[in-house]
C-alpha cells in the first residue's frame, strides 16, 4: 500500500507527528467527530491510507470551528469556497509556505524583471504567494494583477521598456496577455520564464508564447487554497507532472483520486487526506530528477445533466480539436438544480468558417449520448455559440472549462 505514496515509510513517518495533530484537531469538530471516532493514531503510512478522506465542504466545517491562528505573524484569511457575499474562509501565515517552495524551485533570480500578473485582492492567495516567492528571489517585482481590456497595450509596452524576463499568472490569464500582444504585433524578446499556478496548463499558450517571447519557458507550480503549492515543474518536465515538496505527503487511492496530507507544522489548514477532486498517479519524470505526480485532469468534470454524466473536458476536447476553435467552454443553466440548457461557448481563430458553430451542434448532437438522449424533447436547449470572450471568475481570473449557472 506504500507504493501509493510520494514518500517512503523512511521519509514520512518520523515526520507524521504534524498528521497526528491534525487527527487531534479534527476529532474536536462536532460535525467531523463520528468519522473519526475510531482513530487515535497515525504512525504509519498505512494508518494514513486508513483515514477517511476529507472534502471541501469537510474542510470548511473544520475550519469554521477551529479558526486558526498563526503563531509568529498575521493570520491571513483567503476565499475557499463560496460566493463573494459569503465566502468560505481558508488561513495562512505570512510568508505562505513559500520558503519550502523555493528550496527546491528556482525559477527566479536577482537580476529578472518579474511582472506579477495573478490577481490581487477579493480574498484570493495566489497573488500574495507569488509575491512572498519573488521576495525570496530578490528580483525586480511589477505587481500588475488584474487589468482591463484597453489597458493591455500600454502595459505591454511598459514590460517591453522595462525589459521583463519573467511574467506569472493562471494560464487563462496568461492567454490574454500573450494573446493581446501576438495580435498587436508586439515582441517581448527578454522574456525567458512563464510562471503558472492555478488551473491545467493550455496548450493552445505554446503558440502565443513563441510568437511575442520564442526564448520564454514553463515553470509550474500545483496546489488549491487548502493545501497551498503542492508541487513544482521545470522545463524539462512534462507539463502535467510536479515534484512534490517533502512537506506534502501525496496518496493515490484505489479509484485514481489523489489525496494530501501536510507534513508541515506551521500549515493552518487541518490537511489530513484532503481531496481536491484531481485525479493522478506517481511516476518518474523524464527530467531525470525522480517521481513525480501526474495530475490526469478532474474527476468532477463529469456533471448531471438530466440524470445522465456528462463529461465536461471530453466535450470541450473535441470542439478544441475542431479547425478554428482556439477555445471551449460548458456553460450548463440550472432551474432549480435541474439542467434547462447547455451552451458550449466558442473563441475562434482566423481560420474559422462562418458555419462552424452549427456544424459542431450537429456533430455533438449525434455523437454525444448524453446530450442527444438528455435533450430529445427540446433539441434547442442544446447551443454551440462563438463568442468574443469566455466566462471567467472575476475574483481569480480563472476560466474553468464549465460553469454552471442559475437560470435568470
Amino acid at each position: 500500500m506504500t507504493t501509493s505514496f510520494s514518500l517512503t515509510p523512511a521519509a514520512a513517518e518520523p515526520i507524521l507527528r504534524v498528521a497526528q495533530r491534525n487527527l487531534r484537531l479534527l476529532k474536536t469538530v462536532p460535525e467531523l467527530a463520528d468519522r473519526y471516532a475510531d482513530v487515535d493514531k497515525v504512525l504509519t503510512l498505512d494508518d494514513v491510507a486508513a483515514l477517511p478522506p476529507l472534502v471541501k465542504d469537510d474542510l470548511n466545517v473544520a475550519l469554521a470551528h477551529l479558526r486558526p491562528k498563526a503563531a509568529g505573524s498575521a493570520t491571513w484569511l483567503f476565499q475557499s469556497g463560496g460566493s463573494t457575499g459569503s465566502p468560505k474562509v481558508g488561513y495562512a501565515p505570512t510568508g505562505f509556505y513559500m520558503t519550502g517552495v523555493y528550496e527546491q524551485w528556482r525559477p527566479l533570480d536577482p537580476d529578472d524583471v518579474f511582472v506579477n500578473a495573478w490577481g490581487a485582492g477579493r480574498m484570493w492567495g495566489a497573488h500574495f504567494l507569488a509575491a512572498a516567492f519573488a521576495d525570496l528571489s530578490g528580483c525586480q517585482v511589477i505587481p500588475i494583477g488584474s487589468v482591463t481590456a484597453d489597458e493591455y497595450g500600454d502595459w505591454l509596452g511598459l514590460f517591453r521598456q522595462r525589459e521583463v524576463t519573467a511574467i506569472g499568472g493562471t494560464p487563462s490569464v496568461l492567454r490574454l496577455w500573450f494573446g493581446h500582444a501576438r495580435a498587436a504585433g508586439i515582441e517581448l524578446p527578454a522574456l525567458r520564464k512563464v510562471l503558472w499556478l492555478g488551473e491545467a496548463w493550455h496548450t493552445a499558450l505554446d503558440e502565443d508564447i513563441a510568437a511575442v517571447a520564442p526564448n520564454a519557458r514553463r515553470w509550474g507550480m500545483f496546489g488549491s487554497t487548502e493545501t497551498w503549492v503542492v508541487g513544482t515543474n521545470t522545463p524539462d518536465c512534462p507539463m502535467d507532472v510536479f515534484h512534490t515538496l517533502p512537506a506534502q505527503l501525496v496518496h493515490v487511492g484505489p479509484d485514481g483520486l489523489l489525496d494530501f496530507t501536510t507534513l508541515n507544522p506551521d500549515m493552518l489548514n487541518p490537511v489530513l487526506r484532503y481531496q481536491t477532486g484531481d485525479a493522478g498517479q506517481l511516476v518518474d519524470c523524464p527530467c531525470g530528477r525522480g517521481p513525480v505526480m501526474r495530475v490526469l485532469g478532474r474527476r468532477d468534470s463529469v456533471v448531471q445533466v438530466r440524470g445522465l454524466g456528462l463529461h465536461v473536458d471530453d466535450i470541450v476536447a473535441r470542439v478544441e480539436g475542431a479547425p478554428g476553435v482556439a477555445r471551449a467552454q460548458v456553460v450548463i443553466t440550472e432551474n432549480r438544480g435541474r439542467a434547462s440548457a447547455v451552451t458550449v461557448l466558442l473563441l475562434t481563430d482566423r481560420t474559422a468558417e462562418p458555419d462552424l458553430a452549427d456544424r459542431l451542434r450537429r456533430e455533438l448532437l449525434a455523437e454525444t449520448f448524453t446530450l442527444s438522449t438528455a435533450f430529445q424533447h427540446d433539441p434547442d436547449a442544446f447551443r454551440v455559440t462563438a463568442v468574443d470572450s469566455l466566462l471567467s471568475n472575476s475574483r481569480t481570473g480563472k476560466t474553468s472549462n464549465f460553469v454552471v449557472r442559475e437560470e435568470a
